[in-house]
């Protein structure tokens, strides 16, 4: 991709992250780093939320090349389920093979005191938006038996025990956002097994599912959900008790790298 070149970047890295609200600051950690904005990348999102600074940024940590995407377009933005899909095909068409993603999450369980971190198993789409409708190829069937990659699920919890990080795990539940949940669908969610929710993430597992990426992914409990506690979630609570929780969460992130092969 000319933009791409332009800066002297050729291909990406195997492994890429998408990097969610108020989570932004690992990019900062990158050495021999290059930073592309979005905006000068034809078919990227451009966010209008704060805490996501729209930019893809190749380089170094844990001494491996990594392409960490600084932000992401999401469906409540402009009622687009494919808000991320070129940046995604373009990391893959490009060398990706393995996509983390995280994100900011309400938590379903009052044990779960923010700025916990939590691995998702599984999700829900609650949202009903499938950035594969229309797709004009048999692919956009894609299978979700095993959304969330085990071998990588397995690496990351193993990473949190060498890095000595309490990380749970849950089923995320997508909605389409940006109203926060009622405490009607709070109760609807545990019904149905849902240990997180949130507005993200889900169209990009479905995107890089469809692009034969390898998914695995977490998320930081920065709230609980609606009905759980006394006060009304906001996105202003979201972005504080993020960067409360990101120095944990950039730990846990360079201690999957630094156990990764080159090859993935």
């Amino acid at each position: 991709m000319a933009a791409l070149a332009e800066r002297g970047v050729t291909s990406l890295p195997p492994l890429g992250f998408v990097l969610g609200s108020g989570l932004g600051g690992l990019a900062d950690e990158v050495e021999d780093a290059v930073a592309i904005p979005y905006r000068d990348i034809p078919g990227f999102p451009v966010p209008s939320v704060a805490g996501h600074s729209g930019r893809l940024v190749v380089g170094k940590l844990e001494g491996r090349r990594v392409a960490l995407f600084q932000g992401r377009g999401h469906y409540y933005e402009r009622g687009d389920a494919r808000a991320m899909f070129v940046a995604l095909e373009t990391f893959k068409r490009l060398g990706g093979g393995v996509l983390f993603l995280t994100n900011a999450a309400g938590g379903l369980h009052t044990d779960w005191r923010p700025p916990a971190l939590a691995a998702i198993v599984d999700h829900i789409n609650f949202a009903g938006a499938n950035p594969l409708i229309g797709l004009p190829t048999d692919e956009r069937f894609v299978p979700l038996t095993e959304a969330y990659d085990r071998e990588l699920l397995a690496a990351l919890k193993s990473a949190a025990r060498r890095a000595d990080i309490d990380l749970h795990e849950g089923v995320y539940m997508w909605f389409s956002g940006p109203s926060f949940e009622t405490p009607a669908e709070i109760r609807a969610a545990k019904i149905l097994g849902a240990d997180l929710v949130g507005m993200s993430t889900v169209p990009e597992v479905l995107i890089a599912r469809y692009l034969k990426l390898r998914c695995v992914a977490a998320s930081l409990v920065t709230n609980f959900a609606a009905g759980l506690s006394g006060g009304d979630p906001s996105h202003k609570e979201t972005q504080e008790v993020a960067a409360l929780g990101s120095q944990q969460f950039r730990r846990l992130l360079r201690a999957f790298i630094a156990a990764r092969d080159e090859k993935d």
